[in-house]
């Protein structure tokens, strides 16, 4: 299919409650409102396409962009490709998934993750740490710096406060993201949460509250679920 057939079948998939919903997160125009489980039917229908996810992004329409990032053939993804996308990741749905789900799953996830975090633009810095954690939860703990994330989980006690809000709100992820899926890391996760201690983010007036760390490590715990990794970053 080309990218024209799918806007098309994405627009007539478009419903104007789930675009108001979008436009109040964030979402700007062009956007059609497409539930993200219709996205996902079209995913199992075309699996993995290069081309096509870079011609969808491309498009500036949300709904394309978020599907691109869905049926992105992560491995093939440059790092000339990644931080294009990431530059125009404008609202969380891109920036904190999209991107990040794409970036983590190929071989240059790390490195774009370190390098964005340091970013002046708020949507690329929270993209660095969505793609970290996106690592953190999928990759074996093998494969992982585990002393490198323990750096981060102390630069993120230290700056977190003293971040825009999204940063904030994707850096409280990631701490939540080590405890939860390192189990030989989690006990200094949750040091870490604790000294943090709530996060306040302005949420634009929606119902969406931040995670409480300490609450969300403890609860994974509780649950037994401490180490155990997601099959992919991408739902």
């Amino acid at each position: 299919m080309s990218a024209t057939q799918i806007l098309a079948e994405l627009k007539a998939l478009g419903s104007e409650s789930i675009k108001k919903t979008l436009m109040k997160h964030g979402a700007k125009e062009p956007v059609f409102g497409v539930k993200v489980q219709d996205l996902q039917k079209i995913r199992k229908r075309i699996k993995m396409d290069y081309a096509l996810a870079l011609e969808l992004y491309d498009t500036g329409n949300s709904d394309a962009m978020y599907l691109a990032g869905l049926i992105a053939d992560d491995a093939k993804m440059t790092k000339k490709d990644l931080q294009k996308w990431v530059e125009a990741a404008y609202w969380p749905w891109l920036s904190e998934y999209a991107v990040p789900w794409v970036a983590a799953s190929g071989p240059h996830g790390r490195e774009m993750a370190l390098k964005w975090m340091d970013a002046k633009a708020d949507n690329v810095a929270s993209a660095g740490w969505g793609t970290y954690s996106s690592l953190v939860s999928t990759k074996p703990d093998a494969e992982l710096d585990l002393a490198e994330i323990k750096k981060l989980l102390a630069r993120a006690e230290k700056t977190i406060h003293d971040q825009p809000d999204r940063v904030r709100y994707c850096m409280n992820g990631f701490v939540i993201a080590v405890g939860g899926y390192i189990k030989t890391l989690s006990e200094q996760a949750m040091k870490t949460a604790k000294a943090i201690g709530q996060v306040a983010v302005d949420m634009d007036g929606t119902a969406c509250k931040v995670p409480f760390a300490p609450d969300y490590i403890k609860k994974l715990k509780d649950r037994g679920t401490l180490g155990k990794k997601r099959k992919s970053a991408k739902c």
